[in-house]
């Protein structure tokens, strides 16, 4: 009995192992969030470049993470805050641009996984001009993110 737990330990171990050489890998960046985002059809841009964007009215920048991360975290400056899981969600993104799917239209989330997916499914809906803030809010391996940029925030409820 003895030898199995000691085999028992040691897979366990090694999975632990591997698991954190995939998560930690490329410089100590949490990659585990690579390995769930599916690749996104959209323009891509750096959180600096989104805000100077949303900041001249070039693109409308939306924030489609929870309530409950906007109200931890805050928000990037001039996002609009939408939740993702609202049932009117492309409705309400089409009053956003006015019912011009041509417009602009940059999403942001957390770490990527969301922006990425949601930008594929506006894409499929027939918005062509998608943008996709890929490092999100709080950084991933593609860069800090917004807040660890140092971009300001509306902390407003």
């Amino acid at each position: 009995m003895a030898s199995k737990l000691t085999r028992r330990a040691f897979i366990g171990g090694g999975v632990l192992a591997v698991g954190a050489g995939v998560f930690y890998a490329a410089g100590g960046q949490f990659l585990f969030y690579d390995l769930i985002t599916e690749a996104s059809a959209a323009e891509a841009l750096d959180p600096e470049t989104a805000h100077r964007l949303a900041a001249e009215g070039a693109i409308k920048l939306v924030d489609i993470r929870r309530p409950d991360e906007w109200a931890k975290t805050g928000s990037g400056e001039h996002a609009v805050r939408l939740d993702l899981r609202r049932d009117d969600f492309i409705a309400e993104l089409d009053k956003l641009v006015a019912g011009d799917r041509s417009a602009p239209l940059a999403l942001i989330c957390a770490r990527g996984v969301r922006s990425a997916r949601e930008n594929n499914k506006l894409i499929e809906a027939g918005f062509t001009n998608v943008i996709d803030v890929p490092e999100g809010m709080l950084g991933n391996s593609k860069g800090p993110g917004w807040i660890n940029r140092g971009l300001p925030l509306n902390k407003a409820p």
